[in-house]
C-alpha cells in the first residue's frame, strides 16, 4: 500500500502523494525486521517503470502514474537526492538504488538539463508533453548531487557529469548574483530575453533556502576550487545585510529590492542546513568526512556503512 500524503478534514477527499512519497530507499539491513518488511519494500507489481522520467504524482489506490509532471525541484527532488546518497550510506553495495540512480540521472541530462544563450547550464521542468525553462531554487542542490556521482562513480559519466555539476552551481550562483540584494529568487526562468531571473511575483521572494550553499560545500570538498567559499561568503554578507533581525534571520519577499519587506519567519532549514553547510564550507575537510558520511535531505549525517565505527545494523539498535 501507498501512504496517502494528505485527509483534508472538511472534505474527507484523499489526496495523492507526490511519487517519491518523501521516503528514502532505506536499506533493508539497517532496518528490517524479517521477511515482512523484505516483501514490503520490494516495488508494487502494479508500479510501471515510467520508461523515462519519472512523474511527480502517482496514485496511491491504483499504483499508476499521473499527470506527465517530472521536476528536479518541488515534488521530485529529494527522491534522486536519495537514490544516490542509499547507495553512498550503503558502503556502494546497494545496486538497486545505483541502477536508479544512473538511469535517472541520465533521463535528466538528456530531458532536462538545457543551456542558456549565454551558455548557462539550468534544469527545466517537463509539463505535459512540454519543457517550462523555469529552475526551482530547491533544484540547485543538484550541482552537488552530480559533483558526488562523478566523485564516487568514477566512470563513463564521471567527466560529463562533474562538468554539470559544476555548471549547475554556476547558474544557481548567477541566479543570486543577478538580484539587488545578492539573494536567490525561489525560482528562476530562461527565455531569448532573461536568464536566471525570476519573472513572476510569486519567484521572487528568498525563504533562507539552503540548495545552492549545499552545492557550494560540496564542490568545494570535491574541487578545492576558492571560487565555492567566495561565494559562501558572498552569501553570509547578504545574509546579514538583508536577512538579519533582532530576533534571528528572516525571509525576504523580494530579492530584487533593497530594503524591502520581510516575511517575518525564520524556516526550521536554516538552522539545520543553511548554516551548517556555510559552517562547513569554511571547515577543515575532517569535520565531517565526506568518505565517512552521507548527509540527508536535511542535511544529518548518516554514518557510511563499513567504514564509519559509528554504523550499526538493526540488530544491535
Amino acid at each position: 500500500p501507498i501512504p496517502l500524503c494528505a485527509l483534508p478534514p472538511t472534505t474527507q477527499s484523499l489526496a495523492p502523494c507526490t511519487w517519491s512519497l518523501h521516503i528514502c530507499p532505506i536499506s533493508q539491513e539497517t532496518l528490517s525486521t524479517g521477511k515482512k518488511w523484505r516483501r514490503s519494500v520490494k516495488p508494487s507489481p502494479k508500479l510501471r517503470d515510467p520508461k523515462i522520467l519519472y512523474p511527480n504524482y502517482l496514485h496511491p489506490k491504483t499504483g499508476k502514474w499521473g499527470q506527465r509532471h517530472t521536476s528536479v525541484g518541488a515534488l521530485g527532488d529529494s527522491f534522486y537526492e536519495y537514490l544516490l546518497k542509499e547507495w553512498l550510506r550503503s558502503g556502494k553495495r546497494d545496486l538497486q538504488a545505483k541502477k536508479m540512480f544512473d538511469e535517472a540521472a541520465k533521463d535528466i541530462e538528456e530531458m532536462l538539463i538545457q543551456k542558456s544563450a549565454s551558455g548557462l547550464t539550468y534544469i527545466a521542468e517537463w509539463k505535459y508533453g512540454r519543457l517550462e525553462h523555469k529552475m526551482d531554487h530547491l533544484a540547485c542542490f543538484a550541482g552537488g548531487m552530480y559533483g558526488l556521482a562523478a566523485e564516487n562513480e568514477k566512470d563513463a559519466n564521471s567527466e560529463r557529469w562533474m562538468g554539470i555539476a559544476k555548471g549547475i552551481t554556476h547558474t544557481c550562483h548567477e541566479s543570486y548574483d543577478r538580484t539587488d540584494t545578492k539573494l536567490g529568487p525561489e525560482a528562476f526562468r530562461f527565455s531569448d530575453a532573461v536568464e536566471a531571473r525570476a519573472l513572476k511575483q510569486n519567484e521572487r521572494y528568498y525563504i533562507l533556502r539552503p540548495e545552492t550553499v549545499e552545492s557550494y560545500f560540496l564542490m568545494w570538498r570535491l574541487t578545492k576550487d576558492l571560487k565555492y567559499r567566495d561565494w559562501g561568503w558572498e552569501m553570509v554578507q547578504a545574509l546579514d545585510k538583508h536577512c538579519k533581525v533582532d530576533g534571528g534571520y528572516s525571509g525576504v519577499r523580494n530579492v530584487y529590492q533593497v530594503g524591502g519587506n520581510k516575511d517575518d519567519v525564520q524556516q526550521s532549514f536554516f538552522l539545520a542546513e543553511t548554516l551548517k553547510y556555510l559552517y562547513l564550507l569554511f571547515s577543515d575537510d575532517d569535520l565531517i568526512d565526506l568518505s565517512q558520511w552521507v548527509f540527508n535531505t536535511e542535511a544529518h549525517p548518516l554514518p557510511v556503512k563499513g567504514v564509519n565505527t559509528f554504523y550499526r545494523p538493526h540488530s544491535e539498535l
